[in-house]
């Protein structure tokens, strides 16, 4: 029997369950950048992709109540509802939520409309907004730690805009069904760009080229030899208008000694350029590098949401739309530190300021590297042609900002031969400066050249003449380069919107793309003859650089949306309403005789709009319905009588590309545009 004094038995302890933590739920616009994002943010976090606006104004109606504040109509998109489902199961397993859009009046709407859309159905739940300039680790982390409210100014800016361009396009796009094709459409800036591009073309057509002539001699001293041009006859400045002018020259010189007349001596210092804003970024893309808008801001959104560099996700690139110039501190040292190990000599006392435009935002940094030690050539092999050739601008531009100016020596040496005068110039960088990094954004005036030691007086052997016929050369047509320029300095637009101006106008037909250049359609200028007929404002320049500004001021809190809005949309409503009734139609006008038989009647063949661009149709149409799309060139395959035509996969939304007319027969094909 036991003892009554034993000890009693232990109890055993009781660990409490413990309850998981919920996590934070981030919301970002694309997958990409939440895959980059996700790796910074560890366990804790969730990151989701909203891909865009999940909340937007309807598509078969206008959507604005005009007569209760300008009301917008939203809706989900279709398409998005179950993703947005999504977020909300998702949100009402966090503890909180973290709204990460991009930092502009788009994002801070996307943001806002999420967010209306989670507290729907989750009551209390604490929903913040977080930004910042670049996908970093120590950026994400910083931008964790001081979450905000929502900007209910930037949202209101970007509601004006959304409700003006609605206004202005679904009264004017009626309009263009009724006047002159079904399925036109107008928009608020595009009009205006539009307007710039048909200006343009006008004054290339009504240019008259005039002939002039130059003249270059070749000039030799023992081993050396240069090149010179004709500058003065006479002692006048040369002009030559015609060869027989230039024939007088040579006959009057020929024989003449050749001496050295004069030689000067300058010096002059080179700067570098700022760092890029978006639209400086873009004109050199293309300028340099052959880009197109669209191009080069797909490529930079690579750059900017995240690569991978060996086991690290990291975006190279800060955010790719701003008007400033700005520099962070932070970056500023980093740069500093690099080129002091680096280009110790070429380090300026004070790091260099730049002003930014009085007219700019100036919500962001400029378009910089994130890394300044990722150079271009260190990280070429985890980058593809395109990615390290806009890397590299980007890299080049910012880091050659910060460095010492350059020093350029010029010489300019005038031979006299008889009474003319032939001038021979050079240049060369005695001090190298910033150019020590310039490679991708180095220029045909960037070549060095020199001259051998002469003295005035020194005679010199003549080799040769070479004279050319030039003709006087007009205004260019527009490239994405120069009219993104254009619509800057005029205030039109702003760094989001620059790509999007152009590719609208292209993918409509108003514009089409020729050797870079922009060129209006016959519907294009049809559409801009009615719009400058009937609605001058909308497609004077001035005006939306007004309402440019009206919207920025919306967004500083200057201004109140729902009078803007009024103060436009009476007189507009009115006058559309009056040029409804009066305007004549232009239905049929846009059809473009050609010299074209069709093969099956017998009639001749007209040029026709279609949805996906021009094709030929049969004027005997509905007897005949014969159409066939435009021939470029002929088939160059030996023994084909086919003609190269422009085609469009996946039922006309794929890629273009060219083919015979004579397919399957001929199975020709290729993805460059035929010339003859």
């Amino acid at each position: 029997m036991a003892s009554q004094n034993a000890a009693p038995a232990a109890r055993k302890s009781v660990k409490a369950k413990k309850i998981p933590e919920k996590p934070t739920l981030v919301i970002v616009e694309s997958p990409a950048k939440a895959k980059t994002i996700e790796k910074y943010l560890g366990s804790s976090y969730i990151v989701l992709a909203s891909m865009g606006h999940l909340i937007d104004l309807p598509k078969s109606r206008l959507g604005v109540d005009v007569d209760h504040g300008y009301t917008p109509e939203y809706l989900t998109i279709r398409g998005k509802a179950k993703l947005l489902k999504e977020l909300q199961k998702a949100a009402r397993k966090s503890k909180a939520v973290l709204l990460a859009s991009d930092n502009d009046r788009e994002g801070e709407a996307i943001s806002f409309h999420i967010r209306g859309a989670i507290a729907l159905k989750n009551e209390g739940l604490e929903i913040k907004r977080i930004v910042f300039n670049e996908i970093t680790p120590q950026a994400i982390r910083d931008a964790v730690k001081e979450p905000r409210t929502l900007d209910e100014d930037k949202v209101n800016a970007q509601k004006a805009r959304r409700v003006l361009d609605r206004l202005v396009g679904y009264n004017l796009s009626p309009l263009l069904w009724k006047k002159v094709k079904n399925g036109l459409s107008a928009g608020r800036v595009q009009s205006v760009a539009l307007r710039l591009i048909c200006e343009r073309e006008v004054e290339v057509e009504s240019f008259i080229p005039e002939e002039y002539w130059t003249l270059e001699a070749d000039f030799k001293k023992g081993r050396y030899s240069f090149t010179g041009e004709l500058v003065s006859w006479k002692g006048s400045k040369a002009e030559l208008t015609k060869e027989t002018e230039v024939t007088a020259v040579v006959t009057a010189i020929n024989g003449a000694p050749c001496i050295v007349g004069d030689i000067r001596d300058s010096e002059r210092v080179v700067r570098a350029k700022p760092p890029f804003t978006t639209s400086k970024l873009q004109q050199t893309a293309a300028n340099r590098l052959g880009f197109t808008s669209k191009k080069t801001m797909q490529i930079a959104q690579q750059l900017y949401e995240g690569i991978n560099i060996g086991s690290t996700r990291i975006g190279l690139i800060t955010y790719m739309r701003t008007d400033s110039v700005r520099v962070s501190e932070v970056a500023l040292k980093e740069v500093r530190t690099w080129l002091g190990e680096h280009f110790p000599a070429e380090l300026p006392p004070e790091p260099t300021v730049y002003l930014t435009d009085k007219k700019a935002q100036d919500a962001h940094e400029a378009i910089r590297p994130t890394m300044i030690p990722y150079s271009p050539e260190s990280i070429k092999e985890y980058l593809n042609k395109d990615q390290q050739k806009l890397y590299g601008i980007i890299w080049e531009r910012f880091v050659a900002s910060q460095m010492t100016p350059a020093k350029q020596r010029s010489t300019a040496m005038d031979v006299v031969a008889g009474e003319a005068v032939f001038r021979i110039n050079a240049s060369r960088l005695v001090e190298k400066g910033f150019y020590k990094v310039i490679k991708l954004l180095a220029t045909k005036e960037d070549k060095e050249s020199s001259l051998p030691e002469m003295r005035v007086g020194e005679d010199l052997k003549l080799e040769g003449y070479r004279p050319e016929q030039h003709f006087t050369q007009g205004s260019a047509r527009f490239t994405d380069a120069s009219i993104i320029k254009v619509l800057e300095e005029k205030g039109i637009g702003r760094p989001s919107t620059y790509a999007p101006i152009i590719s609208v106008l292209l993918e409509r037909y108003y514009v089409t793309r020729e050797n870079k250049q922009l060129v209006p359609t016959t519907l294009g200028r049809k559409i801009d003859e009615i719009l400058v007929g009937s609605f001058p404002d909308v497609v004077n320049a001035a005006f939306t650089a007004g309402m440019e500004s009206m919207l920025d001021e919306v967004e500083e809190s200057k201004r109140d949306w729902v009078s803007a809005m009024a103060d436009f949309y009476g007189p507009f409503k009115k006058r559309i309403d009056e040029i409804m009734e009066t305007l004549q139609s232009f239905k049929g006008s846009l059809d473009e005789p050609t010299d074209i038989v069709c093969e099956k009647c017998g009639k001749p063949m007209v040029k026709k709009l279609g949805r996906f661009g021009f094709f030929l149709a049969c004027t005997g149409f509905p007897e005949c319905k014969n159409t066939k799309s435009i021939p470029l060139a002929r088939c160059p395959r030996p023994g084909c009588s086919g003609e190269i035509v422009a085609r469009r996969k996946a039922k006309g939304r794929g890629r273009e590309f060219y083919g015979c007319s004579n397919y399957p027969e001929c199975d020709f094909i290729t993805y460059y545009k035929p010339t003859n």
